[in-house]
């Protein structure tokens, strides 16, 4: 099988919402590396836009060369021409709040640490919120509301960091009367609990890069017995795409190496409400 580089060559995307469609799509092949470099693009385009080929190499996992690679995969002659469409991606959303958040971090020199925390991580929460606001399928979260409303069960499935997610969306689903199974057992008992899911049931995984191995196996297990599976993950190449009914791409913003859940939430909880608007119909309540 010709891999991307073996490949005819293809006109370079114009625009990051046109390389995120393309490599979404599956039509462009990547071998393992540059595939690797295709998920860190699309989990960190910040980072792209702004970093040296060394930095965003170690950053990847990759060889500097990859990049270029990756690029000329894509089109382009190399990774600068690559690089300028992140960069304009990053121009085009610089909003009226990045300004006024830059000038209170001007105002603001020498307060308290607490303070530039605080200002930080609201900052990456409120960027998280605007990506999901202003990438989200509307019509495939309605999808995704129908197929977990319809369900008899519904299994909540996340390991680690996505974790405090299904865990509180298991206590909303719960308050709003629609059962459904927490999956996370601190016995490891999950596989048995699993074990009780049927094709009349449904299942939400969540989990985002470096994705947690018992989160992809169990909803792989689910897939596999005929369980109709929502994902909430973070990139195309996500090995949870691939069992998946209908999947979302949430990439929450960092500040210094940290990452809220304000945007998994935000889905998550609309979600919830959706299920429970659908059922009260259903009732005629």
């Amino acid at each position: 099988m010709p891999m991307a580089e073996d490949l005819a060559p293809i006109e370079p995307p114009t625009s990051f919402a046109e390389l995120r469609d393309r490599l979404a799509s599956g039509s462009v092949r990547l071998p393992k590396r540059l595939k690797q470099v295709a998920t860190f693009a699309l989990a960190q385009p910040d980072e792209i836009a702004l970093g040296t080929v060394a930095k965003i190499a170690e950053d990847a996992g990759v060889q500097p060369s990859a990049l270029v690679r990756f690029g000329q995969a894509l089109g382009f002659s190399g990774f600068t021409d690559l690089q300028a469409v992140f960069r304009e991606r990053l121009r085009n959303q610089v909003s009226n709040y990045d300004e006024r958040m830059l000038s209170l971090r001007a105002k603001a020199e020498g307060a308290s640490k607490s303070a530039a925390f605080l200002d930080g991580l609201c900052e990456s929460a409120t960027r998280s919120i605007t990506a999901l606001h202003e990438r989200i399928d509307i019509e495939a979260v309605e999808e995704a509301t129908r197929l977990l409303a319809g369900a008899e069960t519904v299994y909540l499935v996340a390991q680690r960091r996505s974790f405090p997610v299904t865990s509180y969306l298991s206590y909303a689903l719960g308050k709003l009367a629609i059962k459904n199974v927490l999956v996370g057992s601190p016995m490891g008992t999950d596989p048995e609990t699993l074990s009780f899911a049927t094709a009349r049931d449904a299942a939400l995984a969540i989990s985002f890069t470096p994705y947690a191995s018992a989160t992809v196996d169990h909803a792989r297990l689910l897939a596999g017995v005929g369980v109709p599976l929502v994902v909430i993950t973070d990139s195309p190449f996500s090995p949870l795409t691939s069992a998946a009914r209908l999947w979302f791409e949430v990439v929450e913003a960092d500040f210094q190496g940290f990452r809220s859940l304000s945007a998994s939430l935000a889905l998550a909880m609309t979600l919830a409400l959706g299920i429970a608007d659908l059922r009260r119909d259903a009732s005629g309540g």
